[in-house]
């Protein structure tokens, strides 16, 4: 198989368990991050993923008990929550509007996403919810690869109660 930067990226990474508590991340490197996340696929272009960036560490502090006290929580210099949002068709022309106005995507168009999109996702919550955590784990594993690919160590957690999280 051929190989390149991104595959050797991907065949490279690998979860890291510990992090150095004195290392940090500029706005810039985290909001490229983010970048590079939102530019993963979704469905129909809803881009139903959040990002939240905790990086204080009265932040850190406050979610590591709810994160089963895993010292990553704290250690890393972001810990990112991803939320993936349940797939809502009513918002595909406002997702394809920056798509429109950039030429990308004729106006008439739109509908010709919508209406498909409705008749998958209204009213099909398990589908909704789907669609969330499928969208999210691109955007994740964007996140992921390109943090690899920039030399930093990352891995993706499990173990949080999700209720306390949310509030």
């Amino acid at each position: 198989m051929p190989t390149n930067a991104v595959i050797e990226t991907i065949l490279s990474r690998s979860a890291a368990k510990y992090y150095d508590p004195t290392a940090t991340l500029s706005d810039d490197q985290i909001r490229d991050l983010v970048r590079i996340g939102t530019s993963a696929p979704t469905s129909f272009h809803l881009q139903n993923w959040r990002f939240i960036a905790v990086r204080t560490p009265e932040a850190k502090a406050r979610l590591r008990p709810i994160a089963w006290n895993q010292p990553a929580i704290t250690d890393a210099a972001v810990t990112f929550i991803i939320i993936g949002q349940l797939a809502d068709a009513s918002t595909v022309p406002e997702r394809l509007a920056a798509v429109v106005e950039a030429g990308i995507m004729p106006a008439h168009l739109v509908p010709e996403w919508e209406i498909p999109a409705r008749g998958l996702y209204d009213g099909q919550p398990q589908r909704q919810r789907d669609e969330a955590v499928r969208s999210a784990t691109f955007g994740t594993a964007a996140i992921i690869y390109a943090a690899r690919s920039l030399g930093l160590g990352s891995t993706p957690m499990i173990g949080f109660d999700a209720e306390a999280v949310h509030r």
